[in-house]
């Protein structure tokens, strides 16, 4: 876990030197700033300290530790803006590593990960022998590996979902595509079938009807070989009648 934010005190030295300059309001606030800090009411004391930068704009302990009571409400955005603000005034070397390492730490609870890398860095320019600010750096790279990692993991994992479902459009597309040929072959097929059977049909019908002529043609010749024998019988009568053949044989 990160190491946390520097302590109060670290500006108090800074307080007691130069004393001399605050206002006596502006002593009061931080002084009952620092006692609601230490008593864990963390919103009270913001606005305490809020009050000593009122009087006095340009102090450096008020501002610090109005950051410190935004970091403590877990308004860590706020807090690394005030950190932001006076990180580039003059100040020594100490407190500027101060102000640097409580920056990383803001910037690391929004998961800025390179950002609070950077401060880091920063604050260990100012002092290089800080363990704390060289946990928090190390911890800091681990995480923002660990980040990059979780990202290209997620970007793969989106990939995936993606050509699968596409996968699976083109499965639903061809499926589709199969079940439409499918369709249109039976359709095809019942055609074809209907056709065969009105083909059959007309040629039953076709068949019923030559039958049927046929048989009027036969009853036709029937009819008329009958007449032609009964006129033949009939001319043979005529002819035979009250005479005799003319030889036997």
């Amino acid at each position: 876990m990160i190491k946390t934010m520097r302590k109060l005190y670290v500006f108090t030295v800074l307080t007691i030197l130069s004393i001399n300059l605050f206002s006596q309001s502006e002593r009061k606030y931080i002084i009952e700033g620092n006692n609601l800090y230490n008593n864990k009411k963390f919103q009270e004391s913001e606005i305490e300290y809020r009050k000593a930068t009122t009087e006095k704009p340009n102090s450096m302990q008020g501002q610090f530790n109005t950051g410190n009571a935004l970091y403590k409400q877990g308004k860590y955005a706020d807090a690394a803006n005030i950190y932001n603000s006076i990180k580039d005034e003059k100040m020594s070397k100490k407190n500027k590593a101060n102000v640097y390492y409580n920056l990383g730490n803001s910037l690391f609870q929004d998961k800025k990960y390179p950002e609070s890398i950077d401060a880091y860095k920063m604050s260990l320019k100012q002092d290089p022998n800080d363990m704390d600010t060289k946990y928090n750096l190390s911890y800091a790279m681990s995480m923002m590996k660990q980040d990059k990692q979780k990202n290209q993991q997620q970007n793969k994992d989106n990939k995936d979902n993606k050509d699968n479902k596409d996968n699976k459009d083109n499965k639903d597309n061809k499926d589709n595509k199969d079940n439409k040929d499918k369709k249109d072959q039976q359709n095809k097929d019942n055609k074809d079938q209907k056709n065969e059977q009105k083909q059959s049909k007309q040629q039953q019908d076709k068949q019923q009807i030559s039958k049927e002529d046929a048989q009027r043609m036969l009853q036709a010749v029937s009819d008329e070989e009958k007449n032609t024998q009964d006129k033949l019988k009939k001319e043979k009568v005529i002819v035979g009648t009250g005479s005799k053949p003319e030889k036997d044989w």
